[in-house]
């Protein structure tokens, strides 16, 4: 299953063939690694190191001097060097990847997922279910507060047949009292259900964010696989927009050259290309939850 940080790297790979200048990459050479407090950090390479913005796996570090003698790169200690632009300070590991003046920092590529994540919904969406056990007295049961729209209830048969019966009649409240429910989230069932058998509710969710580089996409999502790729084409459209802005302040004589060969609007070009894909796989993947999860006939009495 594909996790959090394998769906930076596969964005990043894709804006890298987007872009004519390639990230230039050194490593960790300090022996035992770097904490989150280190200051100095010695690299495997002295080639194009200066002042600026380094990355090492997630953590952005501004570098305000570099010590060629010794390969040493020295951090601001004043408190912003280490973990910078609201990165977070942490250690790593001897032969880490360093990344030189990176064009697209994981930290704004995990940003950019996470806000394609959130904005599919709801277009997209997850499934999830939840349980309860049946009482002849009671009519109302409470959902979880995520449950948005049941997209069906069934029952558990008597005996060993294991059939689940489906609910023809129920009623969904997203708007209880959470006085009497917790969470604000009810559905009446008004079926004859033996009493102590287990119903079943299959509803919709937004799609939760990932958080930690092992999260899995579908597991923590709640998305399909086959939705992976939407996610890391609404990325890539979100970050090449700033292409543009990006190449404003050239590095040196060489860029300006190069810079010279594209037009100034190249970057937002590209965007609306990956936009187009963008929507295009959008539609394709709501299409294939309309035909997996139809609308189901119900009553509410």
């Amino acid at each position: 299953m594909a996790t959090l940080s394998n769906l930076i790297d596969e964005v990043k790979a894709n804006l890298q063939g987007y872009t004519l200048n390639q990230d230039r990459i050194t490593y960790v050479a300090n022996p035992s690694g770097i904490t989150a407090s280190d200051v100095s950090i010695k690299v495997g390479s002295q080639e194009n190191l200066s002042k600026g913005i380094v990355e090492i796996d997630d953590e952005l570090i501004y570098v305000d001097s570099f010590d060629k003698t010794t390969s040493t790169l020295n951090v601001i200690p004043s408190g912003f060097g280490r973990g910078f632009q609201g990165t977070e300070a942490a250690s790593h590991a001897q032969n880490a990847p360093v990344i030189l003046s990176p064009t697209f920092p994981r930290a704004s590529i995990k940003k950019a997922i996470n806000d394609t994540i959130g904005s599919l919904f709801p277009k997209l969406w997850g499934t999830a279910s939840t349980t309860f056990t049946f009482n002849g007295v009671v009519n109302t049961y409470t959902l979880p507060a995520n449950a948005e729209e049941v997209l069906s209830v069934s029952w558990q048969s008597v005996g060993s047949s294991k059939e689940w019966y489906p609910v023809k009649r129920w009623r969904p409240d997203p708007m209880a009292n959470t006085g009497a429910f917790t969470s604000g989230n009810t559905i009446t069932v008004y079926d004859g259900i033996t009493p102590g058998r287990t119903v079943q509710v299959y509803y919709t969710k937004e799609p939760s964010l990932l958080v930690n580089n092992s999260d899995e996409f579908t597991t923590v999502t709640g998305l399909t696989e086959s939705c992976r790729d939407v996610v890391a084409l609404g990325a890539a459209y979100r970050l090449l927009s700033y292409i543009d802005p990006g190449r404003i302040n050239l590095a040196s004589a060489e860029s300006d050259t190069a810079d010279s060969k594209l037009p100034s609007t190249a970057g937002t070009s590209a965007s609306r290309y990956i936009f187009a894909l963008y929507q295009q796989r959008l539609n394709e993947e709501a299409g294939k939850l309309q035909g997996k999860f139809p609308t189901k006939i119900r009553y509410n009495r």
